[in-house]
C-alpha cells in the first residue's frame, strides 16, 4: 500500500464503522460532530503506514490509529475552550455548537474511549503502546500549560518555544510512528529512529502552522486569520520578531502583545513589523532545518520493508502545504 490515498480511505472506512450511536445521545452527538469535521487525519495515517512500513499487519493497527485520533479530537476540544476558538476546520467549534460543559464532557469520553480502543491488541503489546500512549498524553498537557504560560510569561525563548510545541504537538505525531512501529515488531532501534523522525517532523509541521496562521490563505486555513496574534500567542514569528527588531519595533510588539483587543490595527501593525523583518524567511529556514533532521533519523532505519521514499513523500507532502 505505498499510495498514502489508500491508508485515508482505510481510516475513514473504520471511523465510519466506529461512529457512536449510544445514548445518551447528547455526550455522543458532539464527539460524531467533530470527528466527521474532517482534518488531515495525519496521526491515524502515520499509524497505518509506518505499521506497513515496518511490514506489520494494518488490522492489528486500525484500532490504535483511531485511538490516536480520539485523542487529537479530545485535545482539540478542550484547546477549543480555552482559546475560545469560533472555528475549527472551518466550522463552528463544539462549545459553540453546543455548549462548553458538553464540550468538556464529550472530551473526557473521547479521551476515555481511546484507551478502550487499545485494548483488542495482543497482551504482549498492550501494555508498551498504553505506556507509549500515556507517555505522550501527559507531554499534550504539559506542552498546552507551557502555552497557556507563555501568554503572561514576559519573555519566551526559542528553547521553550521548540520545547513547548514539541510537547503539545510534536510529541503525539512521533508517538503515532512508534506505535505503528511497536505493533509491526520493529527493533528497539528503529522504533527510536522513527520516533526521532516524527518528533522532528512534528516540530516541523507546528512551526509550519505558525507561519501560515499569518501567512496562509485563510479560507483554506479553515481557522481565524492571525488569530495568534489576537490571543497574543507568542509563536516562533513572535519570537524571532523580537530576537531581530529595533528598539522602537519592540516597544509596539510589546504593547500589542499586552493589549486585548480585536483591534485590526494590531493585526497590520505586527504583520508590517514581520513583513519588514523578513520574518516568514526566517521561520520558512527553521521549518527545513527540522526536516533536514527528521530525514536523518529517517535514513537511520534499517529493517524497514518498503522504500523509504514512501516516508520521505509523506514528509515533503505535510511540510509544503499551503493551509
Amino acid at each position: 500500500m505505498e499510495n498514502l490515498n489508500q491508508y485515508l480511505d482505510l481510516f475513514q472506512k473504520n471511523l465510519q464503522k466506529h461512529e457512536f450511536q449510544q445514548e445518551p445521545q447528547k455526550l455522543y452527538e458532539p464527539i460524531n460532530y467533530i470527528l466527521n469535521l474532517g482534518g488531515k487525519r495525519l496521526r491515524p495515517i502515520i499509524t497505518l503506514l509506518t505499521c506497513d512500513f515496518f511490514g506489520g499487519d494494518l488490522q492489528e493497527a486500525i484500532k490504535p490509529s483511531l485511538a490516536i485520533e480520539f485523542f487529537h479530537n479530545f485535545t482539540l476540544m478542550h484547546d477549543d475552550i480555552m482559546d475560545k476558538a469560533p472555528l475549527r476546520r472551518g466550522k463552528t467549534t463544539v462549545h459553540e455548537k453546543y455548549t462548553v460543559d458538553s464540550a468538556i464532557l464529550s472530551g473526557d469520553a473521547l479521551l476515555i474511549k481511546a484507551y478502550q480502543y487499545l485494548e483488542d491488541l495482543p497482551a504482549d503489546k498492550f501494555k508498551k503502546v498504553c505506556q507509549i500512549f500515556s507517555e505522550a498524553a501527559i507531554k499534550v498537557c504539559e506542552g498546552q500549560q507551557y502555552d497557556l504560560n507563555f501568554e503572561t510569561q514576559e519573555k519566551v525563548t526559542e528553547e521553550e518555544y521548540l520545547q513547548m510545541i514539541y510537547y503539545k504537538t510534536g510529541s503525539l505525531a512521533a508517538t503515532a510512528f512508534k506505535i505503528g512501529a511497536v505493533i509491526a515488531n520493529a527493533s528497539d532501534e528503529d522504533v527510536e529512529h522513527i520516533y526521532n523522525f516524527g518528533k522532528n517532523l512534528g516540530i516541523a509541521f507546528q512551526l509550519k502552522d505558525d507561519l501560515l496562521d499569518v501567512y496562509g490563505d485563510k479560507d483554506l486555513v479553515g481557522k481565524k486569520h492571525a488569530g495568534d496574534i489576537f490571543e497574543n500567542k507568542k509563536t516562533i514569528l513572535y519570537i524571532k520578531a523580537m530576537e531581530l527588531s529595533n528598539t522602537e519595533q519592540k516597544e509596539e510588539l510589546t504593547y500589542w502583545y499586552n493589549s486585548q483587543t480585536d483591534n485590526i490595527d494590531k493585526i497590520y501593525s505586527v504583520e508590517n513589523i514581520f513583513k519588514a523583518l523578513r520574518i516568514d524567511k526566517i521561520v520558512e529556514f527553521e521549518i527545513e532545518k527540522y526536516t533536514r533532521i527528521a530525514n536523518e533519523e529517517l535514513h537511520e532505519v534499517k529493517g524497514n520493508k518498503m522504500d523509504l521514499s514512501v516516508l520521505e513523500e509523506f514528509n515533503a507532502n505535510l511540510i509544503g502545504r499551503s493551509f
